[in-house]
């Protein structure tokens, strides 16, 4: 693994940043701000209704910030669009292709993540297959994206206790509600809208993390 693939396997719990759906032509100073809020493992891009084309023009100015500040730069749902940019890994949801095909393309340092929604069984074949990562949720109301599967922080407790394979904690995740899930276990966690939406900007929507995070 390079040193930035590296940040997603490192103690203790951290943040794991995801964008807006929708992002502007000022998002590279949006994200910027956030960084210099405080530590960010990873950055994931995820859009919605934009061509690929689209999202590696946008993809550009984000992914070599995040290789300035050696935070890993996540490609959401594709991986042949990670293949394009030479991410440093791709997120898979259960419907966005498998595991082992994205380690045969991306090779041995690419990180892998998967959906696991609430589901053991899918987070147990997830690890088979070879996944970096595994990702529960939504622990938490959101409104980034329409979810129908609800988790419980003891899942992160059950798969820390067994599994050496990270887990990532998803689902309207704040400051305030935290807690919990960095008690029971989760390694990540991931937010979006506590960063993006913060009255003070995105550079305090990531201090405000500093406390819980330790």
């Amino acid at each position: 693994m390079t040193e930035t693939t590296q940040a997603l396997s490192l103690p203790p719990c951290q943040l794991y940043l995801i964008s807006p759906p929708v992002i502007g032509e000022d998002f590279a100073a949006r994200l910027a701000g956030a960084l210099d809020g405080g530590s960010v493992a990873a950055f994931q891009l995820r859009l919605k209704g934009v061509s690929e084309e689209e999202v590696a023009r946008l993809a550009e100015p984000l992914q070599r910030l995040c290789a300035e500040r050696d935070v890993a730069f996540i490609v959401n749902d594709s991986i042949a669009l990670a293949q394009r940019l030479g991410a440093d890994g791709v997120h898979l949801g259960q419907g966005d292709g498998d595991p082992r095909e994205a380690r045969r393309v991306l090779g041995p340092s690419a990180q892998i993540g998967v959906t696991c929604h609430d589901s053991r069984h899918m987070a147990m074949e997830a690890g088979e297959a070879g996944a970096d990562y595994v990702a529960f949720g939504a622990f938490y109301p959101t409104t980034t994206k329409e979810v129908s599967h609800h988790a419980e922080p003891d899942l992160l407790g059950w798969w820390s206790s067994i599994f050496e394979i990270p887990c990532v904690a998803i689902g309207g995740i704040t400051a305030d509600n935290a807690a919990p899930l960095v008690e029971a276990g989760a390694d990540f966690l991931a937010v979006s809208g506590a960063v993006w939406n913060h009255p003070d900007g995105p550079r305090a929507g990531v201090a405000a993390f500093a406390k819980v995070l330790g």
